[in-house]
């Protein structure tokens, strides 16, 4: 059976993994080359170091459900190389999309912290984060989940019945944006919204929120991705364009006097953001 720490060593996808792959490979030619003794003992002092503060952290994290270990096993056996994602950007779907014990559980505390009733997800996958703060709601509670893909929201929806909290979940299989223009117009307001869809849309998802209020006054937005592979703090030749995109979102949000935020490095990075005007 594979678990969620066996998937994220797929590929890794945040800065904090691939530094230790990089320290790691270093770390592999040093012992193979003409290295001082105590230049090599701390290089694997540091190796060390980084790779075991991962799996300390998620072994000191509260375990995830049996629902959310099932959605995450499937989400792995999957042949994703097989599946591209709807609407007008071709995207190429991967297991690493899935956001993964440590997040699940931040975005769970958050529910509990915030005692959020209403929460909106833009961009679900196949539902781990959103089963992850379903876990957390009343049991009057409501999510909205917003997901492009068609195939990956049956697939969610599918995992989403092994779960007591499966039914707190709605999901709207449309591009973001027009969901969100729909849950403005029906005057929809939401406790907690998490974006984690198209980086090149963040600044509108963002702007679409605040714009049209759907984010209650003493809300708060997470922000999945916000270092991307820490191309944000990296010189602009070495971004991808999502990396572009990602740096000036959270550009945007930094001068946006209507907010105030604070970027975690939580996995991608995790960006929190308040309205105080």
């Amino acid at each position: 059976m594979t678990s969620v720490k066996e998937i994220s060593k797929a590929r890794p996808v945040t800065p904090h993994g691939i530094l230790v792959q990089e320290l790691q490979t270093t770390l592999a030619m040093a012992e193979n080359a003409n290295i001082p003794a105590d230049i090599l003992a701390n290089l694997r002092q540091i190796s060390q170091l980084a790779a075991g503060l991962e799996p300390y952290i998620s072994a000191c994290t509260t375990p995830e459900s049996a629902a959310l270990t099932t959605l995450a096993q499937k989400t792995s056996a999957e042949d994703w190389r097989q599946r591209f994602g709807d609407g007008e950007t071709v995207r190429q779907l991967e297991q690493e999309m899935l956001s993964g014990h440590l997040e699940g559980q931040t975005l769970k505390m958050f529910v509990h912290l915030t005692k959020a009733k209403r929460v909106l997800e833009v961009g679900m996958f196949t539902g781990y984060s959103a089963l992850a703060m379903a876990e957390a709601l009343p049991s009057d509670g409501k999510l909205v989940a917003c997901e492009v893909d068609a195939y990956v929201a049956n697939f969610a929806q599918t995992c989403f019945q092994n779960s007591p909290d499966g039914d707190k979940i709605s999901v709207e299989v449309a591009p973001a944006l027009e969901t969100l223009s729909k849950l403005a117009a029906a005057g929809e307001c939401f406790d907690l919204i998490f974006i984690d869809a198209d980086k090149q849309e963040y600044v509108a998802y963002f702007q679409t929120i605040l714009d049209n209020h759907l984010l209650a006054p003493d809300g708060l937005i997470c922000v999945d991705n916000t270092l991307l592979q820490g191309q944000v703090y990296l010189s602009p030749e070495q971004r991808t364009t999502n990396g572009e995109a990602i740096t000036h979102f959270n550009r945007i949000v930094a001068q946006d006097p209507r907010v105030e935020q604070v970027l975690l490095p939580v996995r991608d990075g995790l960006t929190l953001i308040k309205r105080v005007q």
